[in-house]
């Protein structure tokens, strides 16, 4: 397929969507399982459902919430949302009731969006018992049951002289609150030029074009599904393919079906696909572009994506909610070292630097907190000033929270979270440190560590390792093969198999769950 010439000059994901339709209005924008919509379809639905939101009383500035899995409804209400002057709040779809309710009233949502069932899961019926402060109306968005009282598609349909408001640059996107491992989630204020302003520089810097075929496999309620998901395959004007649960025999039907050739996601995404009994060389043929990115990533991994599952190019890349989700990116011409040991250099027009625990630059090549400064940086948490002043300083810093090294190109290595740092017998141990070493080691497959108490030392290190399939090496051999590789300090006193380590839907491991 020929690229067509598509404008780049937009500020705001209603003013894109709009443009798309009229540049590519007739070409294919999204499929999922139940449906398929052009980007002409995909504008006109989110102009009609943001008349029925506003026909219901969204107020400018509202917040919307969504708590629900991925699928082309997800996309044409929250593009809805943003179209009525609304503000998106994204809930993670692994919460319980009492979570979500806390996510509801901290952003005083006055709409939600949700499913009737999910994997076997009712989310209104979780709410059910929660106190919900602001919250009107819940309606479903793609329902199972035929007594669903409220659903998305009758706002579809209202007959209106109702004019959509003009959304600018500086206007609120979304407000996605943080994960929480360590403490009440806290909800992060973006703007619609930050949104698009970014994700415009992501996707071309990791070269997706209009030809290709994007699996959007992360979740719509993170950055990674929603804002290098299906807001870059608007940005770029290609094909999307929302899937709502990773299953690797399913993904890999996908790739050979529909040619897929974009496909982003946590390390344990592509580990699962290359351990997968039916990975085939011609059912992968497509695959082109390969985005991930954590503390710990193999080397043997990134060349196994390159070698094994086709990747022509494979990036890595550091960010947080808090950073509109980038901050660093490797490039494309990176050896397998540079993306598998680092997260890349700052992006353009933003700063990176690591500072020591008196807030002072600390020298290249030394471990230091990683602060972050540009036009990526959120505008605040929502209604908590004193989180936000203890997150950006005075001068526009933005304290992640993340321990990491800077080497003299400007390549950023993450070391670790400042909280997960525990020190055994007066030595600062630093788990992905000790994790990165583990992953040299042919028997393992994933591993997480954490700091237990100890009477003698304080604390020790403790190994969680998801062993290779079939292998049965024992802890003890574990334990002696980590004195003989990493200094004694380092070495976990206990070693624990299991068959998965839990992770959040991101991917990230979920340390909080293994301390229990």
């Amino acid at each position: 397929m020929s690229l067509k010439t598509i404008s780049e000059n937009f500020n705001s994901l209603p003013e894109l969507v709009r443009v798309r339709a009229a540049e590519i209005g007739t070409n294919l924008a999204f499929k999922d399982d139940n449906t398929e919509i052009t980007y002409e379809e995909l504008n006109q639905l989110s102009d009609s459902f943001a008349i029925g939101l506003i026909s219901e009383g969204l107020v400018f500035g509202d917040r919307v919430a969504i708590w629900a899995p991925n699928s082309i409804n997800w996309i044409v209400c929250a593009i809805g949302i943003q179209k009525a002057g609304g503000i998106l709040v994204p809930i993670n779809t692994r919460m319980k009731g009492n979570e979500a309710s806390f996510i509801l009233n901290k952003s005083e949502a006055k709409f939600l969006f949700t499913e009737d069932s999910f994997l076997g899961i009712n989310y209104v019926e979780l709410l059910e018992k929660e106190k919900l402060n602001n919250l009107n109306k819940s309606f479903i968005l793609n329902p199972v049951s035929e007594s669903v009282q409220y659903k998305f598609s009758d706002l579809l349909n209202i007959n209106s002289s109702i004019n959509l408001p003009i959304i600018k640059g500086e206007d609120y996107a979304d407000i996605i609150f943080t994960s929480g491992t360590t403490g009440q989630p806290k909800g992060v204020i973006i703007t619609q030029k930050q949104n698009t302003q970014v994700f415009k520089f992501w996707s071309k810097y990791v070269g997706l074009n209009q030809n290709d075929k994007y699996l959007i496999v992360n979740p719509f309620f993170h950055t990674f599904g929603y804002k290098a998901g299906w807001m870059s395959v608007i940005i770029i004007g290609c094909q999307g393919y929302p899937e709502p649960v990773f299953d690797s025999e399913k993904v890999l039907e996908k790739i050979e079906k529909f040619n897929i050739s974009m496909l982003p996601g946590p390390p344990t995404l592509y580990q699962s696909i290359l351990t997968s009994k039916n990975l085939t060389q011609d059912k992968i043929q497509s695959l082109r572009l390969g985005v991930t990115g954590a503390a710990s990533i193999p080397v043997s991994l990134i060349k196994d994506m390159k070698e094994k599952l086709g990747f022509e190019t494979v990036i890595t890349a550091y960010g947080l909610t808090e950073s509109t989700g980038v901050a660093t990116m490797c490039t494309p011409e990176d050896d397998y070292e540079t993306v598998a040991s680092t997260s890349g250099k700052a992006i353009a027009d933003v700063e990176v630097k690591c500072i020591d625990a008196k807030g002072n630059d600390v020298n290249v090549g030394e471990q230091g907190e990683i602060l972050i400064k540009g036009y990526n940086v959120m505008q605040s948490y929502y209604k908590d000033p004193d989180a936000t002043a203890e997150t950006i300083t005075a001068d526009g810093w933005l304290k992640t929270g993340d321990v990491g090294i800077l080497d003299q190109n400007g390549y950023l290595k993450i070391t670790d979270r400042i909280k997960d740092m525990f020190i055994v017998g007066g030595f600062n141990a630093y788990p992905a440190e000790i994790e990165n070493i583990f992953l040299n080691h042919s028997s393992i497959q994933q591993v997480a560590i954490i700091g237990v108490a100890d009477e003698r030392m304080g604390e020790v290190p403790k190994a969680f390792i998801v062993k290779n399939k079939n292998d049965d090496i024992t802890a003890e051999e574990i334990i002696l093969w980590a004195k003989n590789n990493m200094a004694n300090y380092k070495v976990p006193r206990e070693v624990v198999f299991l068959d998965e380590l839990p992770t959040n839907a991101s991917g990230k491991i979920m340390k909080y769950k293994l301390r229990t």
